[in-house]
């Protein structure tokens, strides 16, 4: 064998598969953080049928994970053949609608089950245009397949399209949520980890499980045993603490030791600037300062965020913002 086809050969082992795939769940019990989306899934499950489905909520939520643990209970080893799975980011078109969309849609499924199951990923990326086809051709073929749609803004899916769907809203995972999911991939891997480590993956996640485990598999990639600079290295943030010490400084008006802090911050974690801005964001909203000055900072953190997502010099703007928070320390003195 070649030394091509045996590269090959390991990337498709799977010892190669991303964790995020690795440990998706395999049956709905498994899904954690979504007890009563779980309820009302279990209970398609028992009857055997449900109607179309859109699944809302910021990515890393469970959205795709609760899908394919109702189509793996559902249709078993046949699942191949009655689960087809499309990102309508990629291909986001009428073309897609017309092409993938409704062949798949069109065939009778050849098991016991009497319907297909498409799942559209992120379809709040389809144009209007394709998001009409795709009301037709749900409606043309609702009889052996139901569609499931997948979107982060529920609101830039057509009023039509919801109105033919159960509407099933995702709320982002919980920090002990968070944490058992961590905790099921730690055993599975036989790593190690303290909890300064386990924490640093938490306030990572945000939220969003998918982000954990990308970091965990990061930071696991040369040592089974993980330590908390790992995480944050991999993940490029900084720790939350040295985010505080920067504000800190700021508020006391102290600028020049503020900016020495951001000048740590882009070099020693090679962050870059929506990512600082972000996390300056969730600390100003935890720190224990009055609201007046707390709604001040919020709305200069929300200006300089648009000026770079703009365009603008990431590097100026937060140095501007701490400008800012530094002169609104000494107006309040």
């Amino acid at each position: 064998m070649s030394e091509e086809k045996q590269n090959q050969s390991q990337l498709n082992s799977k010892e190669f598969v991303p964790w995020v795939e690795k440990y998706r769940p395999k049956k709905l019990s498994d899904v954690i953080g979504q007890p009563q989306i779980v309820l009302r899934l279990e209970s398609y499950l028992k009857t055997g049928n449900f109607p179309h489905l859109l699944l809302a909520g910021r990515p890393g939520t469970g959205k795709t994970s609760a899908v394919l643990a109702l189509a793996h209970q559902l249709y078993g080893s046949d699942i191949r053949e009655c689960f087809k799975e499309l990102n309508a980011s990629d291909s986001r078109g009428i073309d897609t609608i017309r092409g993938q969309v409704k062949d798949f849609a069109r065939t009778m499924p050849l098991t016991n089950v009497n319907f297909k199951i498409l799942l559209l990923d992120e379809a709040d990326a389809l144009t209007d245009e394709a998001q009409q086809a795709l009301r037709r051709t749900m409606e043309a073929y609702s009889a052996n397949t139901r569609f499931v749609l997948s979107a982060n803004y529920s609101s830039k899916i057509i009023e039509p399209i919801q109105s033919r769907c159960a509407v099933f809203r995702f709320r982002p995972f919980s920090d002990e949520d968070i944490k058992k999911i961590i905790l099921r991939v730690i055993e599975g891997e036989g790593l190690s980890l303290d909890d300064p480590a386990i924490n640093a993956l938490v306030y990572v996640a945000d939220g969003d499980a998918r982000r954990a485990i990308n970091a965990l598999q990061g930071a696991a990639t040369t040592t089974k045993k993980i330590s908390e600079q790992d995480i944050l290295s991999v993940a490029s943030r900084a720790r939350p603490e040295e985010v505080v010490k920067m504000l800190d400084l700021a508020f006391e008006g102290k600028f020049s030791l503020a900016r020495g802090q951001l000048d740590s911050l882009l070099i020693n974690y090679s962050m870059s600037g929506p990512d600082i801005i972000s996390q300056i964001y969730r600390t100003v909203v935890k720190m224990q300062i009055p609201d007046e000055k707390k709604v001040l900072i919020v709305d200069k953190i929300g200006e300089y965020d648009y000026r770079m997502v703009e365009g603008a010099d990431p590097r100026i703007q937060l140095e501007a913002l701490l400008a800012q928070i530094s002169l609104s320390a000494k107006k309040t003195a």
